[in-house]
């Protein structure tokens, strides 16, 4: 076993000092936990570097002023209840929250328009649906230790957050139970240390929620926390934030990501090319000047993206923001997002349609997760 290193041994709790860091915290996927339940944060507050990151930035001020009330996002977009077909659900379980500078690339009176769709509480989210589950990707077995998930040979999952800047409405973790699964701060030194002591990980996925939700100076204290387990090369995040919230893109957050030691990979999450306006493509421009790969994921969704010519300018707008293309995930069958099911044969023929436009390397990989299996399964033919 490695033993961990001095700060590893410093996994103390510290106080949420400011009103932003609370707002980002508070902001859990399923709208319950309350201050109390995390007035500590699980991670080492020891520094590895002498770099100190501004706890109050322009993006925790727009984080916090997310719109969370369906009938306030309506009027943002000049539309009404009573424009939208299946009907608004103004007190879902799952709240609503997005912010405003992705409310602004939203086109006015459109009740169709994809990037309003993915993120409106619809009254059909709360039917129940048969073959729908709360944990359709098996999150809850594979779990190695409290916040730690172990699914695929040679990489884990960290759950950092149950933070999120939007609520997709697809969202696999929409039922995730945050609070449950929140460990105690001794808890996340078993966490490092199951890591440390399997040399067969070599890579360390950021996820939540939203790792990005988190302060840079809390990312820092995780990648300190990692940087002494000498079998790690890669480190990867994912994020839908410099996607819906691109001024996270900070110069505090650009400077910790170039001091990190590993290779970088982080995989945004954009599922229609009017989801790229000038604000991210800047974002992105300012990531891929520090060197680190950028790649992309996309949930196939029915009436946003279910269309090979919607997904080839999808991917066209990627990789001229140098994104590549990398999964088009068939839907996670979870209780609440039926309605954006796009079944296998049509996934399937848009596949060979989108093949027929792009070249190679901008097509993405047709996938499903299925729990339990050690990979993600290719989707090639229908079953």
């Amino acid at each position: 076993m490695i033993p961990l290193t001095a700060h590893l041994c410093q996994l103390s709790s510290f106080k949420l000092e400011n009103q932003s860091e609370k707002n980002s915290v508070l902001m859990s996927i399923n709208g319950e936990l309350t201050m109390n339940q995390y007035s500590s944060y699980p991670y080492s507050s020891h520094p590895c570097s002498s770099h100190q990151y501004s706890e109050n930035s322009l993006w925790q001020a727009e984080l916090a002023s997310a719109i969370k009330d369906p009938a306030e996002l309506l009027k943002e977009v000049r539309l009404s209840p009573s424009d939208i077909p299946g009907g608004v659900d103004l007190d879902q379980p799952f709240p609503q929250r997005v912010p405003r500078s992705y409310v602004a690339q939203i086109q006015p009176g459109d009740p169709d328009d994809p990037l309003l769709l993915q993120v409106l509480p619809q009254s059909i989210e709360s039917s129940f649906q048969t073959g729908f589950l709360q944990d359709p990707v098996g999150d809850k077995d594979a779990a190695a230790s409290p916040g730690l998930l172990h699914k695929y040979h040679g990489r884990v999952l960290l759950i950092t957050t149950g933070a999120c800047p939007v609520h997709c409405r697809y969202c696999f973790r929409r039922h995730f139970p945050y609070a449950e699964n929140r460990p105690e701060s001794r808890d996340w030194g078993a966490a490092i240390e199951y890591i440390a002591s399997n040399p067969d990980i070599n890579e360390v996925i950021l996820s939540g929620g939203d790792p990005l939700s988190l302060s840079t100076g809390r990312l820092q204290d995780i990648s300190c926390a990692l940087r002494d387990i000498p079998h790690l090369k890669r480190l990867r995040i994912h994020t839908r934030m410099p996607i819906v919230l691109p001024a996270r893109i900070d110069t505090d957050f650009l400077h910790w990501l170039s001091s990190l030691p590993w290779q970088l990979v982080m995989v945004t999450h954009c599922n229609h090319a009017n989801e790229l306006g000038p604000e991210v493509k800047n974002a992105l421009a300012a990531l891929r000047a520090t060197g680190i790969t950028l790649l992309n994921q996309t949930v196939l969704l029915k009436s946003v993206n279910d269309n090979a010519n919607t997904l080839s300018d999808l991917s066209e707008s990627l990789f001229a923001a140098g994104v590549l293309p990398y999964y088009l995930h068939l839907l996670d069958r979870v209780q609440g997002a039926a309605h954006f099911e796009v079944d296998e044969i049509t996934a399937c023929n848009i596949m060979h349609k989108l093949r027929a436009q792009l070249s190679g390397y901008l097509v993405p990989q047709l996938v499903r997760e299925t729990a339990g299996k050690p990979y993600k399964i290719p989707v090639t033919t229908a079953r």
